[in-house]
């Protein structure tokens, strides 16, 4: 069994090749049951969560990702999303590689929402603004920028130094990102606002979308956590990576569904809907366009194949 280390996966989940995998796994499908979301104090969120998540391909790959979410560890200076992805042949069982399943996480999770920004943001895109700076953030920047062609980003977090450290660290990479130090200024000039925070009420307000802005909304993932407000999902046209996922662990979705807000009908499509044609994205250049992941296990099943493959 192969052990692939943080930089082994990273080298191998670029940007370009991770979105056009999942875009073909959406295509081909695959066997994923609804996740196991487990939390580790039932009165506390905020003291952890497990998740299990099982994927697999007849005469191929099973997958199964176990992952740790503590929302607390910010101040124990470790990240907030740890864990590992097992890979099997579906054929035989045999273990054919352990891998570090958050840079996996991290990086499909930034592909899936370029792949629907592929789709949904205007083609000729050219700002960002990405509201977080943890770990997901330099990968949401990153993966946007495989799919439009980005000129202006911007970083806002509610800790000011946090976005510096970020921004700065980007910067010196080659890339023009510069802080925002308003979040509404900022967002009511996007073309692209992307959302990867903790948050468990709206930071988004949907009186800040300018006409043909696109939503992508990540951080949120458990029906009490949301980035967006109700106006938000109102005015927007809607699209999730899952409708799974979307209906029962989305509070971006969720939340506005219990009070009437929208219907699930107002849901235009998912990944699988966009990548096969079935749904065409965006109609027009003013449309606002609202993207909710809450992460699939077919994602992860596609990000550790490619990382497998370009190790073996």
């Amino acid at each position: 069994m192969q052990l692939l280390s943080p930089q082994d996966v990273a080298d191998a989940l670029r940007y370009p090749d991770l979105i056009n995998a999942l875009r073909n796994m959406f295509v081909a499908g695959c066997t994923q049951p609804l996740r196991h979301h487990h939390n580790l104090d039932e009165k506390d969120a905020q003291k952890g969560t497990l998740l299990l998540m099982p994927a697999w391909q007849q005469g191929g790959y099973l997958g199964l990702k176990t992952v740790t979410v503590m929302p607390e560890n910010g101040a124990r200076g470790l990240p907030s999303v740890q864990g590992n992805y097992l890979l099997f042949d579906a054929t035989d069982g045999r273990a054919l590689a352990l891998m570090d399943a958050g840079e996996l996480t991290t990086r499909r999770t930034a592909s899936a929402s370029a792949l629907a920004a592929s789709y949904l943001a205007r083609k000729d895109a050219a700002s960002m603004l990405m509201v977080g700076a943890g770990a997901m953030a330099p990968c949401l920047i990153r993966a946007h920028l495989a799919v439009r062609p980005l000129e202006e980003i911007k970083i806002w977090n509610h800790k000011r130094k946090k976005a510096q450290a970020l921004a700065d660290t980007l910067a010196s990479a080659g890339l023009k990102v510069t802080v925002a130090p308003d979040l509404e200024a900022a967002a009511r000039t996007a073309d692209i606002i992307s959302c990867a925070t903790l948050s468990t009420k709206p930071l988004i307000r949907g009186a800040w979308l300018k006409p043909g802005a696109h939503l992508d909304l990540v951080g949120a993932f458990t029906p009490k956590m949301r980035e967006s407000d109700d106006t938000a999902v109102k005015i927007a046209s809607l699209f999730v990576d899952t409708f799974e996922g979307g209906l029962n662990e989305a509070g971006d979705i969720v939340l506005p569904l219990k009070a009437g807000t929208i219907q699930e009908k107002d849901i235009r499509a998912d990944l699988y809907d966009l990548c096969t044609g079935r749904h065409a994205g965006r109609q027009n250049d003013d449309e606002i366009t609202l993207f909710k992941s809450t992460g699939a296990a077919l994602e992860d099943l596609a990000a550790a194949i490619l990382a497998f493959e370009a190790n073996r």
